[in-house]
C-alpha cells in the first residue's frame, strides 16, 4: 500500500500515520517527493509512504487511519493537508478526504 500526503504538514502527518501502523506490529517507511511551491511563508510538500496491511490488522488499522484522517481534514484554521490518496498494491486509489471506514477498510482489503 502506498499513501501520498500533499500540504504545509505532510512530513508531520507521515509520521503520525507510520506511527499508526507501527503501533500495529507493521513496517513503514516514507519519502519526501518534492516540494511543490517555494515561498517564505507556505511550502507544500508532498510524502510517499509504503506500508504493508496484513488481514488481521485491517479493521484496526483502518479505523485508526480514519480518525488520523479526521484529526487533519478537521482542522479550521488553515489546510495543515491538502490532499491524501491511498494506492493498493492492484492500483485502486481512494482520495481520503471524504472517505468513509468502510471505503478506507475496502481498500486495505485489496
Amino acid at each position: 500500500m502506498k499513501i501520498e500526503i500533499q500540504g504545509q504538514d505532510a512530513v508531520t502527518a507521515t509520521e503520525e500515520l507510520l506511527s499508526i501502523v507501527r503501533k500495529e506490529g507493521l513496517e513503514g517507511s516514507y519519502q519526501i517527493l518534492e516540494e511543490v511551491e517555494r515561498g517564505e511563508v507556505n511550502t507544500t510538500i508532498a510524502t510517499i509512504a509504503a506500508s504493508v496491511v496484513i488481514a488481521s490488522g485491517m479493521v484496526n488499522i483502518a479505523e485508526q487511519i480514519y480518525q488520523w484522517k479526521e484529526r487533519y481534514f478537521q482542522t479550521k484554521s488553515e489546510p495543515r493537508i491538502e490532499k491524501v490518496l491511498i494506492v493498493a498494491p492492484n492500483g485502486k486509489r481512494l482520495l481520503l478526504k471524504d472517505a468513509t471506514l468502510e471505503q478506507i477498510q475496502e481498500i486495505l482489503k485489496d
